[in-house]
C-alpha cells in the first residue's frame, strides 16, 4: 500500500521527487568524504593507545594502476631521486665559440642520504648501490691507499675534517642523515661530467717544474708529487669549501675523486663553511629569521585550508615515523616527504600500520626499544644557519656519535614482536596517498619559491655566498691562478642563491647531487669578461633578474651545437654593490637585517 502510495505521489509531483533524489546523494556524498577524513584522524589517535608495528606492502614502483598514476609515480622517482645513471652532460660550457673559459664556480647538493627523522624498518631498506665501476674503483683506490692524506679510508690531512671518513660506515644501511654508497655514485658522475666540460680548458691537470713551487694558504704547497719526475701538479687553482657534516665532505671528495688525478686529490685541502648558507662574515641578521617564521607560518595556512591533505600526513607519517608528534599536534608535510623519498629512491615497499595485538603498555612506550623510544624524532639540521663545529649532526638525534664514527640506527623494526599472536593489519600507505601528498607539497613549493617573503629572505641569507662568489669571478679575470671553487652544501644553500638571483625553476626543491656553475669567459676578440650561470645541465642564465630582457647575449656553443647565454659580468658586480638591497628597502646588509617589512600575505 505503501509503495501504491509513493509511486502515485511521485507522478503527481516528479519536480519534488527529483529534488527530494539529489538531496540525499548530496547528504550521502558529504557524510562518506568526512567518514573517510575522519577514518585517517582517527585511525592516528589509536598510535596514543596501542602500538604499531611494520609489514612490507606492494612496491612503490610496481606497475600497477591507471596510466596517469604510472607517469606521474616515474616523475617522482626521476625529479627528486636522481638515479646515478640518469645524471649526464647537459649544457655545460667550457667551449664556446669565440670565448675563452676563465673559471668555474660550483655549487652542489650532498648525494643522496638517509632519513633525518627515525623511520620504521629503515633497516630493511637497501641503501645500497652495486654494478657501477666507477664507484667500485673508487672504493677500491680508498680501501688499498694509505698515505698522509687517507688511512683506513679517513681523511688524514691536518683541518677541520680529520679524521672524517670517505666513505658511508654503512654499505646498504640508509643511516640516519648520513650519505649513501648511492649518493657516492651520484657525485662521482657529477665529478665525470664536470672533468669532461671543464678540467682541459681550466688546466686542472697542469704540471710545473719543482723548482717553482709555493706556499699557499690554501693548500699548504701549490704542487704534488706525480709520475713524471721533476713535475708536480698545481695546487692553488682549485679551493674547496665544506660544510662540517659528513655527507657534504663525502660528496665534495667524490666529485673531486672525479674531477682531478689522483695525486692532486690526495694533495688538496678542504675549507670549512660554519654556515649552511655560506654567509662567511655576513651571518647574523634577524629580519632573515623574521621571514623564515613568515614563511613557514603562510605554508601552516596553505595545510590548514587543505584538511584531507592534513589528514594524509598524519596518517602516512604515524606509518613511516617511529617517534610521530603528539595527538593534535600538525606533522611538517615536508619531514614526511623526506622519509617517504628513502622508501621511493631505493625501490623499497611503501610501509603499512598495523595494531599489536599484545601491546606492551600504552602509548609510545608500547614500542620495546627502551628509553630510546620517548625521545623526540631528529631535528632537521637545516633548521640552524650557523653550524656549530662541536655539535655533530648525529647528536641531534640525541644519541650522536663523535666524529670518528657516524650514529647507527640500532633500534629493531617494529615487526620484531615475538608474541605469538599475529598483529591485525590496520591500513597501508598507498601509491595514491603518496601522489597526493607530493602535488600538494610541489604546489606549496612553487607558491614559496615565488614569493615575496622567500625572495627578500633568499637575498639575506646569501649575500654573504653572492659576495664570495663575485670576488673570485674577479680574481679569475684579473689573472689569478684560481681556476675552480667548489662549494659543497645543501638543499638550503642552493634555494637561497637561486631566490636571490630570481631564477625560475620547474620543481621548487633541488634533488640530491644537484649542481650549479658559475661559468666565467672571456671575449676572443677583446677584454670583455661574461658569465653563464648552468642549473643540473640547464642553461638559466637568461632567467636572472640582471640578466634577462635582452641584457645577456646568445652565442654558438662551437662543435657541440646549440647556443648558450652570456651575461655581463659587470651586471652582477653592480647587483651586488648597487642593488641588491633594494627591494628591502635598504642600501646594505646591515640595515637590511634590521628593517621592519609588513606582513602582508604575498598569496
Amino acid at each position: 500500500m505503501l509503495l501504491k502510495e509513493i509511486a502515485r505521489f511521485s507522478l503527481q509531483h516528479r519536480t519534488l521527487y527529483c529534488y527530494l533524489i539529489l538531496s540525499i546523494w548530496i547528504f550521502l556524498l558529504i557524510a562518506g568524504m568526512y567518514k573517510y577524513i575522519g577514518s585517517i584522524e582517527n585511525g592516528n589517535n589509536l598510535l596514543n593507545a596501542k602500538g604499531f608495528a611494520y609489514r612490507k606492502s606492494e612496491s612503490y614502483l610496481v606497475e600497477v594502476g591507471d596510466a596517469a598514476e604510472r607517469i606521474r609515480i616515474k616523475e617522482i622517482n626521476q625529479t627528486d631521486c636522481t638515479h646515478p645513471f640518469s645524471i649526464v652532460t647537459g649544457e655545460e660550457g667550457g667551449a664556446l665559440e669565440g670565448w675563452t673559459l676563465q673559471g668555474v664556480l660550483l655549487l652542489i647538493r650532498h648525494g643522496d642520504r638517509g632519513p633525518m627523522a627515525h623511520v620504521r624498518g629503515i633497516n630493511e631498506v637497501d641503501c645500497g648501490y652495486e654494478n657501477d665501476p666507477v664507484l667500485a674503483r673508487y672504493i677500491n683506490f680508498l680501501q688499498n691507499t694509505t698515505t698522509g692524506s687517507t688511512s683506513g679510508g679517513h681523511w688524514m690531512k691536518t683541518g677541520p675534517f680529520h679524521g672524517f671518513p670517505l666513505l658511508p660506515a654503512a654499505t646498504k644501511l640508509c643511516l640516519l642523515a648520513q650519505l649513501t654508497h648511492k649518493g657516492i655514485a651520484q657525485m662521482l658522475h657529477v665529478g665525470d661530467i664536470v672533468r669532461t666540460a671543464y678540467a682541459n680548458a681550466l688546466g686542472l691537470y697542469a704540471r710545473v717544474p719543482v723548482s717553482t713551487q709555493r706556499t699557499t694558504p690554501y693548500n699548504g704547497t701549490d704542487s704534488a708529487s706525480n709520475p713524471t719526475a721533476g713535475f708536480q701538479y698545481v695546487l692553488d687553482d682549485v679551493v674547496v669549501y665544506s660544510t662540517r657534516y659528513r655527507r657534504t665532505f663525502q660528496s665534495a671528495m667524490a666529485l673531486l675523486f672525479g674531477v682531478l688525478p689522483p695525486e692532486k686529490w690526495l694533495a688538496m685541502q678542504i675549507q670549512e663553511s660554519h654556515s649552511l648558507s655560506y654567509c662567511f662574515s655576513d651571518c647574523a641578521c634577524p629580519q632573515a629569521e623574521k621571514l623564515k617564521k613568515q614563511l613557514a607560518n603562510e605554508m601552516n595556512g596553505h595545510l590548514a585550508k587543505h584538511p584531507a591533505i592534513g589528514a594524509i600526513v598524519q596518517w602516512i607519517g604515524a606509518a613511516l615515523l617511529q617517534n610521530p608528534q603528539a595527538a593534535g599536534q600538525q606533522l611538517n608535510p615536508l619531514e614526511i616527504r623526506d622519509a617517504l623519498l628513502a622508501h621511493i629512491c631505493h625501490a623499497a615497499p611503501l610501509p603499512c600500520r598495523k595494531i599489536h595485538s599484545n601491546a606492551h603498555g600504552n602509548g609510545l612506550d608500547g614500542y620495546r626499544y627502551g628509553s630510546k623510544g620517548a625521545s623526540s624524532s631528529t631535528q632537521d639540521p637545516l633548521g640552524f644557519d650557523v653550524i656549530n663545529i662541536d655539535f655533530d649532526e648525529g647528536a641531534l638525534g640525541g644519541g650522536g656519535a663523535a666524529v670518528g664514527g657516524p650514529p647507527i640506527n640500532t633500534e629493531q623494526p617494529d615487526d620484531s614482536d615475538t608474541t605469538d599472536q599475529e598483529p591485525e593489519i590496520e591500513g597501508c600507505v598507498e601509491k595514491s596517498h603518496v601522489l597526493a601528498l607530493m602535488s600538494y607539497i610541489h604546489w606549496a613549493g612553487m607558491k614559496e619559491q615565488y614569493s615575496q617573503s622567500m625572495r627578500q629572505q633568499g637575498l639575506l641569507r646569501s649575500y654573504g655566498l653572492m659576495r664570495n662568489i663575485v670576488a673570485y669571478m674577479l680574481r679569475m679575470i684579473s689573472g689569478d691562478r684560481v681556476k675552480f671553487v667548489l662549494y659543497s652544501g645543501h638543499d638550503k644553500t642552493l634555494e637561497y642563491l637561486i631566490a636571490s638571483l630570481g631564477v625560475q625553476l620547474e620543481n621548487p626543491f633541488i634533488p640530491y647531487a644537484s649542481r650549479m656553475a658559475f661559468e666565467v669567459y672571456k671575449s676572443d676578440k677583446d677584454t670583455q669578461y661574461y658569465f653563464r650561470l648552468v642549473y643540473n645541465g640547464r642553461d638559466v642564465t637568461n632567467t636572472i633578474d640582471v640578466c634577462e630582457s635582452g641584457k645577456s647575449l646568445n652565442v654558438p656553443r662551437g662543435i657541440r651545437g646549440g647556443r648558450g647565454h652570456l651575461c655581463p659580468i659587470e651586471n652582477i658586480i653592480r647587483f651586488i654593490h648597487d642593488d641588491y638591497f633594494l627591494s628591502l628597502n635598504a642600501t646594505n646588509y646591515k640595515d637590511a637585517c634590521l628593517a621592519q617589512t609588513k606582513q602582508d600575505a604575498f598569496f
